[in-house]
């Protein structure tokens, strides 16, 4: 319609449109010309009308239709396949990876449509991308945390059920999920997360009122706008997709599991306190080595472990000399995962080492190493072993410490 009104208009200005045998007479022009801008006019108020309509009678939801349902249908089946889109080549925000799978997939598994999962993300955390508080560890001011933004406690209440990263066969009474199926349950992880925000849509009805949803996961007006806003661009298949982000690597993953299984065949966790510290660390992965660094985005070796056994409700000394003194030291034929190995390192002795890392099992640990590495998975006391990994030190147990009292579920799984 458009390309042949634009002709018409173009062609007003020449005389010959209108030379046909028998003529036309000036006057005859003018009404022709009258009778083409009334059309022109009424086509327009027509497509306006059917462009406004929809939102006024239908809301917001309608946006989101990518195909011949929406979520103003009665159907919950058009709802749930009306916004599974497609990767767009013309694409203008982005989604890192490994969110756009898992979005989709929990979409999917869920009946959700992902794109909303994906407006949750979006502003929640620039889809795992953010540096703000509660993202990455620990919570937000309300008590909010990972990159779902889901309660824990404080203000925000603890949807989430149990602690923030637990064993996923501890059976908890909010929506944590252990989706990736590491056997950890994490708030902080993005496939737990994104689960357990498609079970807090769908116990708010989002298949039948998906504004309302949304509005009961953050009870603002305008966050339902920004939600809906991004979930109609991704409906479209505005978006491109980049690299991963916020995803720890595979073979950690396969590391990593409930406590009281083996780990990297070797040895077990000892308990579900040595479980959530190794499952924070393993969430750092990949994150920059930062000299004095305690997190969220950087941290040192000390700070890494540091921060860790706090998260697992368990308080160590800061710094590698601290820690190797704070103890109790554990013989090499004994150690387990969970436990703190030490080395000399560039800035330490034999007696007061300066180089510290989180046994996973397996002779392998998780560390931050210095500068220009990444937080990583590597292995110690070899030949092969980076230098300086090579000459253990000595080995600690912090939850065993005198002054350390376990949580009772860890305590009862402790040998």
């Amino acid at each position: 319609m458009t390309g042949r009104w634009g002709r018409g208009r173009t062609d007003t200005h020449s005389t010959a449109q209108y030379s046909r045998p028998g003529g036309r007479s000036a006057p005859d022009r003018g009404a022709s010309q009258i009778v083409v801008i009334g059309i022109i006019g009424a086509a327009a108020l027509l497509m306006i009308g059917f462009l406004t309509v929809p939102m006024i009678v239908g809301g917001s939801s309608l946006l989101f239709s990518a195909g011949s349902g929406g979520f103003g249908c009665s159907s919950s089946q058009q709802a749930k396949s009306a916004l599974q889109s497609k990767v767009s080549g013309t694409a203008k925000d982005s989604i890192p990876s490994n969110y756009l799978s898992w979005y989709q997939k929990v979409g999917q598994q869920y009946g959700v449509p992902w794109v909303i999962l994906a407006g949750i993300g979006t502003v929640e955390s620039d889809n795992g991308q953010s540096t703000l508080p509660g993202v990455h560890s620990a919570s937000n001011a309300f008590g909010a945390a990972g990159p779902m933004q889901i309660g824990i406690g404080g203000a925000a209440g603890n949807n989430w059920g149990g602690a923030p990263v637990h064993p996923a066969s501890e059976v908890v009474s909010g929506v944590a999920t252990d989706e990736d199926g590491d056997g950890i349950s994490s708030v902080y992880d993005p496939a737990d997360a994104i689960a357990g925000t498609a079970k807090i849509l769908l116990a708010h009805g989002v298949l039948s009122n998906v504004s309302a949803a949304i509005f009961a996961y953050n009870h603002l007006e305008s966050y339902v706008q920004a939600v809906e806003s991004y979930a109609g661009t991704y409906a479209s298949g505005g978006y491109s997709v980049t690299a991963a982000a916020g995803s720890p690597t595979a073979n950690t993953a396969a590391c990593v599991q409930l406590a009281g299984t083996v780990i990297s065949g070797s040895k077990t966790v000892p308990n579900q306190a040595v479980a959530a510290a190794i499952a924070y660390a393993q969430q750092q992965i990949g994150k920059p080595y930062l000299w004095g660094g305690t997190g969220p985005d950087a941290f040192d070796c000390s700070g890494l472990v540091m921060m860790a056994y706090q998260a697992a409700g368990v308080a160590v000394p800061r710094t590698s000399e601290d820690q190797w003194a704070w103890g109790p030291e554990v013989p090499a034929s004994q150690v387990e995962p969970g436990d703190l190995v030490f080395f000399a390192g560039s800035d330490g002795t034999a007696t007061d080492p300066g180089h510290v890392g989180l046994v996973i099992g397996g002779g392998k640990m998780i560390e931050a190493y210095a500068t220009g590495f990444p937080i990583r998975v590597s292995s110690y006391g070899t030949s092969a072993s980076a230098g300086g990994d090579n000459q253990v030190v000595g080995f600690t147990r912090p939850w065993a410490h005198a002054g350390v009292v376990l949580p009772a579920a860890s305590a009862s799984a402790s040998p």
